[in-house]
């Protein structure tokens, strides 16, 4: 916000100074000292006030354009998803299916339930095929920034982001995703190594952050701490231990190692499209880029991710506004000033 501040006022400071060099109010005449209309400040003024409304706009459209989704194709139809095992201990109750490959083994269900049991089929094959992919998407997106290993206190809108060195992440407390209003906003972590949460720790979403568009990449195992109350989709190299009375309102999915429950609850975490819905008119623009993805034990994986630009929300958009209307008065005092017409005593 005050970087955008910053801009508008430069853009108006900028039209004042042309003002003042170019076509100053007061100009020595021949008849006695005349104020006269200087035409090339009018267009200084003019260029200054166009141009803080042409950033404006262009500003508030870069502002709307998020991170692309992780594709998980088949693989978002089950809660739980292992290479080698599964297990469960207890009442665990899974709103999705169950399922392992290339592994064979499902223990614990009953008494823990689940939409489907897949232990070793072709859908759990095709799940973790297409867990592969989701995975090297998520690893090889660009990062946005990096914070703190510890997540606890952090507040983050939609991006990607990883602790220093994508070291192991941590959260002991709360982590809070803000949606800005934009129920499409993406939330990527990176880490090349482990994902732990501490007792009772939480993830909490603001201002229409969905469950469905955040995603965890973990590059070893993720362990999931007694009575965490968890949210996202974990893609997890090796393995994922979730303890005893935790909630995740998404995906515990990993690719070649087991997965360990005990008393848990999943959640199904299908975005809700009617939270996007919108009545405005605005056109919006599409641009697709492609990139060559970094590839494990020379596979050669290609992923197509398409940015999207939504229609502005506005509720980001306060320091902007603030901003924008500084930077207009400027320019229209500026061509006050320019129209001005008076005479100079002698």
């Amino acid at each position: 916000m005050f970087l955008t501040f910053l801009i508008f006022g430069l853009v108006a400071l900028v039209g004042m100074v042309g003002l003042h060099r170019r076509g100053s109010p007061y100009r020595p005449s021949s008849q006695g000292g005349t104020w006269l209309k200087p035409a090339r400040s009018m267009s200084v003024a003019f260029l200054a006030v166009t141009t803080a409304a042409s950033l404006f706009l262009a500003m508030g459209t870069a502002q709307a354009l998020i991170v692309p989704t992780i594709d998980l194709g088949t693989s978002a139809d089950f809660s739980v998803l292992g290479g080698t095992t599964v297990t469960n201990s207890g009442g665990s109750v899974l709103a999705g299916s169950v399922g392992v490959s290339p592994g064979t083994a499902i223990t614990g269900f009953p008494p823990g339930t689940a939409a489907t049991i897949q232990a070793g089929t072709q859908e759990a094959a095709n799940a973790q095929a297409a867990l592969t992919a989701a995975y090297l998407d998520a690893l090889n997106r660009p990062l946005n920034e990096t914070v703190t290993a510890d997540l606890t206190g952090l507040t983050l809108v939609g991006g990607v982001y990883a602790g220093p060195d994508k070291s192991p992440l941590s959260l002991p407390g709360t982590l809070t995703l803000d949606g800005e209003g934009n129920p499409n906003s993406v939330f990527i972590f990176q880490t090349n190594s482990t994902l732990i949460t501490g007792p009772g720790s939480t993830v909490s979403l603001i201002n229409g952050a969905q469950p469905c568009n955040v995603f965890w990449q973990v590059g070893s195992s993720a362990t999931l701490d007694t009575g965490s109350t968890f949210v996202g989709n974990i893609l997890a190299l090796t393995s994922i231990s979730v303890a005893d009375s935790v909630t995740v309102q998404g995906r515990a999915l990993a690719r070649n190692g087991a997965v360990t429950l005990l008393n848990d609850t999943f959640t199904q975490v299908g975005c809700d499209l009617t939270l996007a819905t919108t009545t405005t008119t605005t056109s919006t623009t599409t641009t697709a880029t492609d990139a060559t993805t970094t590839t494990e034990a020379g596979a050669a994986t290609t992923a197509t991710t398409t940015p999207t630009s939504l229609p502005f929300t506005g509720q980001n958009s306060i320091g902007m506004f603030v901003a924008a209307m500084v930077a207009l008065a400027l320019g229209i005092g500026v061509l006050c000033m320019s129209h001005g017409v008076a005479t100079e005593p002698d």
